[in-house]
C-alpha cells in the first residue's frame, strides 16, 4: 500500500465531501483505539473544523487514559480541534430502570452492550447538528464488510466512512505514519461495549489477520471443505458472522408495491 498517497487521497475526499455538503467539518467519537485515532486524525489533517467527543460508559480505564492521551495529542498538533466529554454513565443507568432485564442474561447483556454504542451514536448526531459537522464513521473494511462487527445504528450510524475499505493491517500502517500514541497502537482492539477490557478478538474467537485471511479465501471463492484444522476454524467463524450480520451490510428491505395495487 501506498500509505502517504493513500493518506492524502482520503484528506482531499473528506474536504471535498464536506465542501460539497457544505459544513464545517467533522465529529468523531473518540474510544482509545486505533479506528478512531486514525479517523480523527485525518479529519484533522483537512484543516476544517474537528470535533473529539468523549463518551464513556462504565468504561475500562486503560479505554478513558488512551482516549484522553490521543485527543491532548491531536490538539497539540492541529489547532483546528477541539474536545468535548459526555458522561453518558447517568443516562444509561437511567435508561436500565425503564426497560425490562429479564431474559437470558447473555441475551440482555448484549442489548444494553448495543444501547450504549446507539446512545454515543445520538450524542455525536446532538453535536453535528449543533456545530454543522458531518459524523464521521471509524469503522474498518473487515468490521464493516466482513464480519459485521458494530451496532446497526449504533456506531454503524454515521454520515461517512473515510477508512471503511482499508483492512485492519492497512489502518495500522497509516496509523504508524499518522503518528498515533505507542499505546493505541500497541493495545488490543477493542469495542469497549461491555464496560471492561475485553478484546475483538476475546468477542470474536479470531484475530483481525486471520479474519483478513478469511476475507480473502472468500472472495476467492474459497469453502471450508477446502481447510482443515485452524485455518478451518477461523474461516467457519468468519462465515458464521458474515452471514448473521449480513442484514447490517445490505441496504434497509423495502416493500414495493405492485403498481396494480396502487
Amino acid at each position: 500500500m501506498q500509505t502517504e498517497k493513500v493518506v492524502t487521497h482520503i484528506v482531499n475526499w473528506l474536504k471535498d465531501y464536506a465542501t460539497n455538503a457544505k459544513v464545517n467539518g467533522f465529529v468523531v467519537g473518540v474510544s482509545g483505539g486505533i479506528d478512531s485515532a486514525v479517523t480523527s486524525t485525518l479529519c484533522a489533517k483537512t484543516g476544517l473544523d474537528v470535533l473529539c467527543v468523549e463518551m464513556p460508559i462504565h468504561q475500562a480505564q486503560s479505554h478513558v487514559t488512551r482516549a484522553q492521551e490521543h485527543i491532548a495529542q491531536l490538539k497539540q498538533r492541529f489547532s483546528n480541534v477541539k474536545d468535548t466529554r459526555v458522561d453518558l454513565t447517568p443516562v444509561f443507568e437511567e435508561f436500565k430502570t425503564e426497560v425490562s432485564l429479564e431474559g437470558k442474561q447473555a441475551t440482555v447483556d448484549m442489548a444494553l452492550a448495543n444501547t450504549r454504542a446507539r446512545l454515543r451514536m445520538t450524542t455525536l448526531y446532538y453535536h453535528a447538528g449543533l456545530l454543522g459537522l458531518l459524523v464521521a464513521g471509524t469503522g474498518n473494511k473487515v468490521e464493516d464488510f466482513g464480519v459485521g462487527f458494530y451496532t446497526k445504528y449504533g456506531d454503524g450510524g454515521v454520515d461517512l466512512s473515510p477508512i471503511a475499505d482499508l483492512m485492519k493491517s492497512e489502518v495500522y500502517k497509516i496509523g504508524e505514519l499518522l503518528q498515533v500514541p505507542e499505546s493505541i497502537m500497541n493495545a488490543a482492539p477493542s469495542d469497549g461495549l461491555f464496560g471492561d477490557a475485553r478484546s475483538d478478538e476475546d468477542q470474536i474467537g479470531a484475530s483481525y489477520p486471520e479474519l483478513e485471511w478469511a476475507m480473502q479465501m472468500k472472495d476467492e471463492g474459497k469453502t471450508i471443505a477446502d481447510f482443515e484444522g485452524r485455518e478451518q476454524k477461523v474461516f467457519e467463524i468468519f462465515m458464521r458472522f458474515n452471514s448473521s450480520n449480513m442484514h447490517k451490510m445490505t441496504p434497509i428491505p423495502v416493500c414495493e408495491i405492485p403498481k396494480n395495487l396502487k
